[in-house]
C-alpha cells in the first residue's frame, strides 16, 4: 500500500473479521516492550469463532480483548501531545471507538470519543483475553 492510496477501513483487515469496532469501547492505553496495547471491550459478531449467544442480562456478545500495535515508533493526537510513546499513551482518553483506518503501510488512525490518535507501528494484532 503506497502513501498515495486511499485509507483502508478496519473491516477490510483480516484481524478484525467478524468484530464491530464501532460497537467496541477503549478501557485503557499503555505500552509494553515497544508495543502499544489498547485494552478494549470488543463486540463480536455471530460469525466470530469465539462468539457466544448473549446471556440473559446482555444484549450483545462483548468480550475483553487487546488491540496491539507492535514496534510502535510514534503516537500522536490532534491536540499535538509530545513526549515518549508511553507518556502519550498514558494520557489518552477512553470511550467508544468510531473508526480505525490504515493510512499507509505503517500509519494508522483510531478515532472515537477519545479523539483521533495517530499510530506509526507494525500491523495490528487482535487478542481476546482468556477466561
Amino acid at each position: 500500500m503506497g502513501s498515495s492510496d486511499a485509507p483502508v477501513g478496519w473491516r477490510q483487515l483480516r484481524e478484525f473479521a467478524d468484530v464491530d469496532l464501532s460497537q467496541s469501547f477503549v478501557l485503557s492505553w499503555h505500552v509494553e516492550a515497544e508495543t502499544l496495547v489498547i485494552d478494549v471491550d470488543l463486540y463480536l459478531e455471530p460469525g466470530h469463532p469465539f462468539y457466544e449467544t448473549p446471556r440473559p442480562a446482555e444484549v450483545h456478545c462483548i468480550r475483553p480483548a487487546f488491540i496491539e500495535f507492535p514496534y510502535c515508533d510514534e503516537l500522536s493526537t490532534a491536540a499535538g501531545g509530545s513526549g515518549e510513546v508511553a507518556e502519550i499513551a498514558a494520557e489518552l482518553g477512553l470511550g467508544a471507538i468510531s473508526d480505525l483506518v490504515v493510512l499507509d503501510d505503517s500509519r494508522y488512525a483510531i478515532s472515537g470519543e477519545f479523539g483521533t490518535v495517530s499510530v506509526v507501528a507494525e500491523r495490528p494484532i487482535l487478542r481476546l483475553k482468556g477466561p
